[in-house]
């Protein structure tokens, strides 16, 4: 990894929050209504790291199930009722967040609004004030690179000068696209020992199992 990193690119769900879980398990539970039915398995290899847009794509084309305009509305008001009673920080974020020296920001296939409740909830919301980008911000979400792309642009440094903080195969390779340096978050409890699918596309991605793994890896981060 080069030593030239002005910013720091966070994604969101299962990086900084500990939320892909809860969210495949209201997912299921709601699919299973419309007669689809997957497993957390399935979760995250079809939509880890993909737009809600990509998701309803992925059901009809996978299931021939065309999802009722109610299905996002009521996916995500389940959703957050449950992060209001189970949603955590990943371990060792706030410490992280708390002492970073580069500049930092957030890109996430989420919405603005549930992202910013998620923040919230979570306590990191004042990390973020501004510093905010989601799949809304742009036409094509992860794994094109045009999300973080827009983040860079938004924050002034080049795409060289980037690294990107991923859980999800769709993210590291928008990350890749997008010509930034990028390392593979796993420390989330959706991510339990080897990730196969991450690890066997990008074997030259550094991984990092938690988050002083990070400062290990990029020492100018504190």
């Amino acid at each position: 990894m080069n030593n030239n990193i002005k910013l720091i690119i966070f994604d969101c769900d299962g990086v900084l929050i500990d939320s892909e879980i809860i969210s495949a398990t209201v997912l299921i539970e709601k699919l299973r209504e419309l007669r689809v039915d997957i497993d957390f398995q399935y979760v995250q290899r079809h939509f880890l790291g993909y737009s809600f847009k990509s998701v309803r794509e992925k059901v009809f084309d996978n299931f021939h199930v065309n999802l009722p305009k109610s299905f996002e509305a009521e996916y995500r008001t389940v959703l957050l009722e449950q992060f209001r009673c189970e949603l955590q920080p990943t371990d060792g974020v706030q410490a992280l967040l708390s002492g970073l020296q580069l500049q930092f920001c957030l890109a996430t296939s989420s919405s603005p609004e549930r992202t910013a409740e998620a923040l919230r909830i979570s306590g990191l919301e004042d990390f973020f004030t501004a510093k905010i980008f989601t799949a809304e911000d742009v036409s094509q979400g992860k794994p094109a690179p045009d999300l973080f792309l827009y983040a860079a642009t938004k924050m002034g440094v080049a795409p060289s000068e980037c690294l990107v903080i991923e859980d999800s195969h769709a993210g590291v390779t928008a990350a890749i696209s997008a010509g930034m340096q990028v390392a593979h978050y796993t420390g989330g409890r959706h991510l339990p020992g080897t990730v196969s699918k991450v690890i066997d596309a990008f074997p030259q991605v550094p991984v990092i199992p938690h988050w002083k793994d990070l400062v290990e890896l990029l020492p100018a981060a504190e």
